[in-house]
């Protein structure tokens, strides 16, 4: 099943942002489904047919034309179907964000843990984008990066989708230094600097990752900063951006980030522990701007 990215929603959505959300947006596969409805209650059963035919009755669900869709519409393989979703009971995140930077293309926030970048399963409002936008940031705000929301610290977003291509080529090329710092148990008897590169490929269950043999595909320095005996603050700066590079890379090495609930061991449940944050932070991101030349430095205020 394939699905429309938030970069792709935001430049040209047929329907308006409410409330800070956008429209979701969804390519129909090829498929035996007659109308989009059946399509609907076969991959979405968690939400009733009552509850889409609603949606419908307002103008909610409509295609990539802004065509409004109805219960008898006829299904259409490749096409791309527009709607809002909608959350019961979202579960609210008890930490706010900040804004560090803001001009007429981007704007660099600071994540706090726990708060996912955008919209996606169980999060709509509750989401660092939604937030921005409530604040009144511009409705066309795209991230540029991503940043796992179990993981605080900087992301930078685009606000101008004119020069939005100049900063996503920055990290298409590596062109962006972040560094990252994290807690980790303390390794009295190895060597820092170092540089951990392994292939990293999906793992079981679906959200995790693995380390298999073969040509690596990730690349992470890695160094001391502070030996606070029991645990060390290290610096750790990913050449590459696999998911969960550096959960990753640290576990492989004995010492597992505290209180990471997937490596080495899965402890993960739905219900978030707030007073356990993951510690690790994305400290800072560094770049060349590409429209002016100036050399941009950002860090987050969040301390592990």
């Amino acid at each position: 099943m394939l699905h429309c990215t938030p970069e792709e929603n935001a430049l040209n959505p047929p329907l308006p942002i409410v409330e800070g959300v956008g429209p979701s947006c969804q390519w129909l596969p090829a498929g035996p489904w007659k109308t989009v409805m059946d399509f609907f209650k076969e991959h979405y059963p968690q939400v009733d047919v009552e509850t889409w035919t609603v949606r419908m009755a307002k103008g909610q669900v409509v295609d990539e034309t802004g065509r409004p869709i109805d219960p008898k519409t006829a299904y259409q393989g490749g096409s791309c179907v527009f709607y809002y979703r909608e959350l019961e009971n979202e579960t609210v995140i008890p930490f706010a964000e900040h804004v560090l930077y803001e001009d007429e293309h981007i704007l660099i926030a600071d994540k706090p843990h726990f708060l996912p970048v955008i919209p996606a399963g169980r999060f709509l409002h509750e989401t660092l984008l939604v937030r921005l936008r409530k604040q009144g940031k511009p409705e066309a705000l795209v991230p540029v990066h991503r940043l796992d929301r179990e993981t605080a610290g900087v992301v930078l977003f685009s606000v101008n989708p004119k020069t939005r291509g100049h900063y996503t080529s920055l990290f298409r090329n590596r062109k962006v230094r972040k560094v990252y710092e994290a807690l980790a148990p303390t390794l009295e008897d190895s060597s820092f600097p170092t540089t951990r590169r392994s292939r990293i490929v999906r793992g079981e269950p679906f959200f995790r990752m693995k380390e298999v043999a073969g040509e690596s595909n990730s690349e992470t320095y890695i160094n001391r900063i502070n030996n606070l005996g029991p645990v060390t603050q290290y610096e750790l700066v990913p050449v590459t951006g696999r998911k969960h590079q550096l959960r990753l890379h640290l576990a492989a090495l004995g010492i597992p980030i505290v209180n990471d609930k997937l490596y080495p061991a899965m402890t993960y449940s739905t219900d978030d522990d707030f007073s356990s944050p993951i510690k690790l932070l994305a400290k800072s991101i560094s770049f060349q701007d590409p429209l002016t030349g100036r050399e941009h430095y950002f860090e987050s205020d969040t301390r592990l």
